[in-house]
Order: C-alpha cells, then sequence, then structure tokens
C-alpha cells in the first residue's frame, strides 16, 4: 500500500467508461489498484465528473506481526469511520514501527467524493431519492 492510494465504497457509482482495476479490501470497501489519487481526480474531471476533495481525516492504529498486516488493520479501522455519506477515501500517509516483534502502523485516510452533481449537499437529497425508489 502507498500513499495516495485510493479507496471506493462496493456501491460507488462512477462515470461511464472509468474501468479501475478494484480488488475488495474490507466488507465495504475496493482499494483501486491501477491509479492513484491525482490520476483519478483527472479521470473523473475529464467524463464531466466531479471529485472533491474533504479535509475529514481519520488517523488509525494497527498493530501485526508484519507490517502489511498491521497496515491493513489500520486503514480497515479508518475506514470503517469514514462517514456513509462520503464514497471514496485517499491513504494520505503511513509509518510503521516495530516493538518488542510486532509492528505497529499509523495511518491517515482523508475522506472524498466522487459524484455527477457539483454540490456536495445534493449527496443527502440523490440518496433519499434513491432509497425511496426501492
Amino acid at each position: 500500500m502507498n500513499p495516495h492510494t485510493m479507496f471506493l465504497r462496493t456501491e460507488c457509482v462512477l462515470p461511464d467508461g472509468l474501468d479501475l482495476i478494484q480488488e475488495r479490501f474490507c466488507e465495504k470497501w475496493m482499494s483501486v489498484n491501477d491509479t492513484m489519487a491525482a490520476a483519478l481526480d483527472v479521470k473523473v474531471r475529464h467524463a464531466g465528473w466531479h471529485f472533491m476533495w474533504l479535509e475529514d481525516a481519520y488517523a488509525h492504529f494497527g498493530v501485526g506481526r508484519t507490517a502489511t498486516s498491521a497496515i491493513d488493520k489500520a486503514i480497515a479501522s479508518a475506514l470503517h469511520r469514514i462517514k456513509d455519506r462520503f464514497n471514496a477515501a485517499e491513504l494520505e500517509s503511513i509509518s510503521v514501527s516495530k516493538y518488542l516483534g510486532f509492528r505497529v502502523a499509523k495511518i491517515t485516510l482523508y475522506a472524498r467524493q466522487i459524484q455527477q452533481q457539483s454540490s456536495l449537499s445534493l449527496v443527502d437529497e440523490m440518496t433519499i431519492r434513491q432509497l425511496a425508489a426501492l
């Protein structure tokens, strides 16, 4: 996992023609394996959609026997805490320390939003309309 790796909620709607290689990361999130945040921003904007850079930061720790397991636990914990209204997240930073044979990872994620509308407030209205249609 590298800084600026993107994560998308499993129900995240993307512009037509935007094909991304995604891999399940945890129950509700997919990791995007073939592009970083800045490149995804460009692709989304070229499709006429909006990629919103939000300031909601989520810093978490994870402990594991390997750096990878500690990082994965920290990311999963942070993703779990991102508000349901946001459909994407960017991994901002990773640091790993070693203590008595264990690895402790600290990560920071930022909430992001990919949507067709230009106003973030329309996300709530859109969700209510989708639920009403069910």
